[in-house]
Parts: C-alpha cells; sequence; structure tokens
C-alpha cells in the first residue's frame, strides 16, 4: 500500500487522494459511531450507537512530460451509516435497546426450517419404503 507521506505533494494525483480522505474524515469520526449524550427530565441518559461503513477511491493518469501537463483524474467517495442501538443509563444501570431485530442469517433459516424439512423427509422415506413393500408383493 502506498502510504500518503511518500506522495510527492506537488503532484495532482497525491493532492487528489489527499482531498478526499480529507472529505471522509469530515464524514466519519467518532461521534458519529457512538453519539453525544442525550440527558432526559427524569435522569435517564441516551447514547446512539451506530454502525459506520465507508469506502473511497482515487485515481489518474499523467500523459504529459511536465507535471501538471495533460492530467486526468478522479475520486469518490461513500458513507452509509446504520442506527444500531440506544445504550440507556438509569440510576448507574446500563441496557442496551436494539433499535430493530437483528437480520436473520441463513442458519437462522435452516433452523427455524429443520423440522419441517425432517417430516418431508420421513414422509418421503415412509412413502419409498411402502413402494418397495408392494413391489416385493
Amino acid at each position: 500500500m502506498y502510504e500518503m507521506e511518500n506522495m510527492d505533494k506537488k503532484h495532482p494525483v497525491s493532492e487528489l487522494m489527499r482531498s478526499t480522505i480529507e472529505k471522509i474524515h469530515e464524514l466519519v469520526d467518532t461521534n458519529v459511531i457512538v453519539g453525544q449524550p442525550i440527558n432526559t427530565p427524569d435522569g435517564v441518559t441516551l447514547i446512539p450507537v451506530s454502525r459506520v461503513n465507508f469506502g473511497f477511491g482515487s485515481g489518474g493518469g499523467d500523459y504529459g512530460k511536465a507535471p501538471k501537463e495533460n492530467f486526468g483524474g478522479g475520486g469518490g467517495a461513500g458513507v452509509r451509516i446504520d442506527p444500531v442501538a440506544f445504550l440507556i443509563i438509569k440510576d448507574g444501570v446500563t441496557r442496551v435497546l436494539p433499535v430493530a431485530a437483528p437480520p436473520v442469517t441463513t442458519v437462522d433459516r435452516i433452523i427455524d426450517m429443520a423440522p419441517e424439512l425432517m417430516e418431508k423427509a420421513e414422509k418421503f422415506l415412509d412413502k419409498k419404503k411402502a413402494e418397495k413393500e408392494q413391489e416385493s408383493v
């Protein structure tokens, strides 16, 4: 990976990447992940917790002999912020209140379907066994 410190500070690609990283830094900081505490009149403190995903890309090409001649470049970034939960603090006790039910995974679906699948498999095997018995009669 090419470190920012090793880049030529005057090259347009370096400036493009530096600008992109600075904008991401402005968008994503720790206050986005763990928000500012909210104090209610009845003595409850709520602290929002979020999940943050981000990515960026920059690139360019220098096609001339002079440093700033025939430069083409671009950069982009994306940020996704999903609320996850609230930390609720009251009378020294902290609880976690999820914002939404956890997503159902493939394993969860398989476990939920297991009894139905077992029943279907048993019926299928019973049917095959009955057919075999009739053939042997």
